[in-house]
């Protein structure tokens, strides 16, 4: 307990607890009303503490004897208060009694106080005023001072000596704070020591568990980077005979795993740039690049001895008066036995597919096109055809009738045999070289698009398990381009054909676009690219080689307009018909559009043609125009009624028919009854500026002129006619449109006639003329 000595009234204090773990935590400071209440908290304090701890506490600032004395007096008091003090007598029973024994016990002995009360006793007995006592008190305090004084100067030496000895005990404690002070730096030094040797203990620990772990690593380390010797020997200098795939491949395998193992995630970053790794990398990158190189040089001179054998041996093509379907069952058997090797050589080094890709395809091209060129050119000897070529358009129509009479079916059986052995087979042979040189792209079409429906052995199914299935790449245009290597110059032994037959019958073009039509048809979307556009250029070869036959026949129509002239029925009119029918039977599949293309284009020159013809002699240009024009309508009628592209034309030249006709009648009439229908003619124009009772009034349109007209005219009226008969008989060379013809002429005449009896009625009704009924029964009779 301390009081506070920033508080002149002493009512300030401060407790303090040993007790208290944080020393750096002020001591509590109490201030109380007066030094009563002071006195009174810090009493019952002390009594606490001596009857808890056996002990009172450090009292600093304050008297434990004023503390008793005022304890003595106050004791009454205190007793007083104890209704007003927390811990009163209801509280706290004999709290006076406790009190009172404590102060005498704790702060004034026994014997003490019974010396005080004697000496008080005797100064009370002879004093009667407190101020004489407490004169007396300081003199004799004063007295006592005095002596007190000399007794210490008497006592100088004893002094001396007791200084002395404080200052000895002072030296020596100075020297023992000297000695605690080494002491304390030695056991620092100590406990450093101690510290530094727990630290490298724990860092012992530490790295003993880390090299045990980092033994662990390492030995694991070493084995990923330890090579064994069969795996060296077979990837350095081994065979690639059939008997040693096995061991290569399970090298190629190691391999491919062992630099995976050394290369990030596999192996962990930290070991990346260890000096071990690193040459282990290149020691397992040198025996890659041998082994790929020394594989890739042997496949690719394999491949060629494959072919170079095949190619030496004549019994694999086709030969005279034998057609050799090519066989690669054999050759892809030998081939397969290295899938599996191409598939490591790919994921070991991606690049070296490249000139192996490109050996295969030169080797095997060679292979394809001999096959090819001897099939085509035994297929166009064992092929029976005319010994001529088939004209059209050119000589007369009997020869041209018993020409396209010939039958060369044949010619389009040899076309379809060519692309159905060998369609397919590029197929396959596409496919199988996608798979075997480990293009990532989808599965080729095997059937090849066959039109019968026919699926092809699947011969592309190498009977390897799939390395990098389900990842494909993108090589769809690489694969394009190597498979361009691979077929490229067998198109021409197929337009060789084409050419072949086309030259002895062009109209098999027909038949043959219809054939590479279902071929085309029967491509799926995943077929080889080069056999589609293969098929695609035989179809414009095709239709090339038909469109330069249109052409032709085109300008054979044309050379018809420089001949002398001509008369009756044109020599392309009735060879269109045949060629039409030839046409019809030779359509298979697509060709529709082919033909009725050559239809539009060979009678629009026709017609063209027959114009141009007719105009040449304007004498006879409707009776050329209607005689060619009703040959027309006669040799296409059957067609026009199934072909809608004939029907149009057959339609167009109906009408010019009808006109030429009609002008061609129309000349034989007025050529024998011009002035009776020219008389009406002018009736008519008349009528259109004047009243009909005018008209008789007029020039050369009097009563006595209409009687001079139909007497000249009429007056045997049945002998004119016969005259137009004769006149048309004559004029035709076509004897079957005669009928016809004469029955137009007689209805066309009885109309005109008709209208002239019409018109005399109206402008001339007191006249008599023939009636029509007259005339019809004349014409009825003739």
């Amino acid at each position: 307990m301390e009081i506070a000595t920033n508080d002149p009234s002493g009512c300030t204090f401060m407790l303090g607890f040993d007790n208290l773990r944080n020393h750096t935590v002020a001591p509590p400071q109490w201030t109380m009303r007066n030094v009563d209440d002071r006195n009174r908290v810090l009493f019952f304090i002390l009594n606490i503490c001596k009857d808890m701890l056996d002990q009172i506490p450090k009292v600093v600032g304050i008297d434990v004897v004023e503390m008793a004395l005022w304890a003595k007096d106050n004791t009454q008091a205190i007793s007083k208060q104890q209704a007003d003090v927390p811990f009163g007598p209801d509280t706290i029973p004999g709290m006076e009694a406790e009190v009172q024994v404590a102060v005498e016990k704790d702060l004034v002995s026994q014997e003490e106080e019974e010396d005080m009360e004697a000496l008080l006793g005797t100064y009370v007995m002879g004093i009667g005023e407190a101020e004489a006592f407490s004169e007396r008190l300081r003199r004799e305090l004063q007295a006592l001072e005095a002596a007190n004084v000399h007794s210490i100067l008497e006592n100088e030496p004893l002094i001396q000596e007791v200084l002395q000895g404080i200052e000895m005990a002072a030296n020596c404690v100075e020297d023992m704070d000297e000695w605690l002070s080494i002491f304390n730096v030695k056991l620092r030094h100590m406990r450093e020591d101690i510290e530094s040797i727990e630290t490298g203990n724990n860092k012992l620990e530490t790295e003993s568990a880390n090299n045990k772990a980092l033994i662990e690593e390492l030995d694991k380390l070493l084995e990923k980077l330890r090579i064994p010797s069969e795996y060296i020997a077979c990837l350095s200098g081994g065979s690639f005979d059939e008997g040693n795939m096995h061991e290569n491949i399970d090298a190629c395998e190691w391999l491919a795993s062992a630099l995976r193992e050394l290369k990030v995630p596999k192996l962990d970053r930290i070991y990346a740039n260890m000096r071990s790794v690193t040459e282990k990398q290149s020691e397992l990158d040198r025996l890659k690049s041998t082994f790929v190189r020394k594989a890739t040089e042997f496949l690719g001179n394999y491949f060629a001895s494959l072919v170079d054998f095949m190619l030496n041996d004549k019994s694999y093509f086709s030969q005279r008066g034998q057609l050799k379907r090519p066989d690669h069952a054999d050759l892809r058997y030998k081939c397969r036995i290295y899938a599996r090797l191409l598939q490591h050589l790919k994921n070991l080094d991606k690049n070296c597919l490249t000139p192996l890709r490109k050996a295969y395809c030169s080797s095997m091209n060679l292979l394809l096109r001999r096959e090819a060129r001897e099939f085509a050119n035994e297929l166009r000897t064992s092929t029976k055809t005319p010994r001529n070529p088939i004209v059209w358009f050119d000589g007369s129509a009997g020869s041209s009738q018993k020409e396209t009479n010939i039958d060369t079916s044949a010619l389009s059986e040899a076309y379809g045999q060519m692309l159905t052995v060998f369609i397919p087979l590029l197929v396959d042979e596409s496919s199988f070289f996608a798979h075997f040189m480990c293009f990532d792209v989808p599965s080729l079409d095997p059937s090849g698009g066959l039109p019968s429906g026919n699926k092809s052995d699947d011969d592309d199914d190498l009977g390897i398990m799939k390395i990098d299935q389900g990842k494909g790449t993108g090589d769809l245009a690489a694969l394009n381009d190597s498979l361009q290597d691979l077929l490229d110059g067998i198109q021409e032994d197929f337009y060789s054909v084409v050419d072949w037959a086309c030259k002895i019958d062009p109209l098999r073009c027909i038949s043959m676009h219809g054939i590479t039509d279902r071929y085309i048809s029967g491509q799926k979307a995943d077929a080889a690219g080069f056999v589609r556009i293969l098929l695609d250029d035989l179809v414009n070869r095709v239709s090339s080689q038909f469109g330069r036959f249109v052409d032709e026949a085109c300008h054979q129509i044309v050379r018809n307009e420089r001949n002398v002239r001509q008369v009756g029925v044109l020599a392309y009119i009735p060879r269109f018909a045949i060629l039409a029918t030839r046409m019809e039977q030779y359509i298979q599949g697509q060709s529709r559009e082919l033909v009725d293309q050559a239809y539009t284009k060979l009678v629009t020159i026709m017609f063209m043609t027959l114009d141009k013809i007719a105009q040449g002699d304007m004498k006879y240009v409707d009776i050329m125009l209607f005689e060619n024009y009703a040959a027309f309508q006669n040799s296409l009628y059957e067609l026009a009624n199934v072909v809608p592209t004939l029907a149009k034309f057959y339609h167009q030249a109906s009408e010019a028919y009808d006109q030429a006709c009609t002008r061609y009648i129309n000349t034989v009439i007025y050529f024998q009854f011009e002035r009776l229908f020219q008389f009406a003619r002018k009736i008519e124009d008349l009528m259109t500026t004047m009243n009909a009772e005018e008209i008789p009034f007029q020039i050369g349109m009097s009563k006595s002129d209409l009687r001079k007209v139909v007497k000249s005219s009429l007056s045997g009226v049945d002998k004119s006619i016969t005259l137009m008969y004769k006149k048309i008989q004559r004029n035709l060379t076509s004897e079957e449109l005669l009928p016809s013809l004469w029955d137009k002429c007689k209805k066309d005449f009885l109309e005109k006639y008709d209208v002239f009896t019409q018109l005399v009625a109206k402008v001339y009704p007191a006249e008599t003329i023939p009636a029509v009924t007259e005339m019809r029964d004349i014409l009825a009779k003739m």
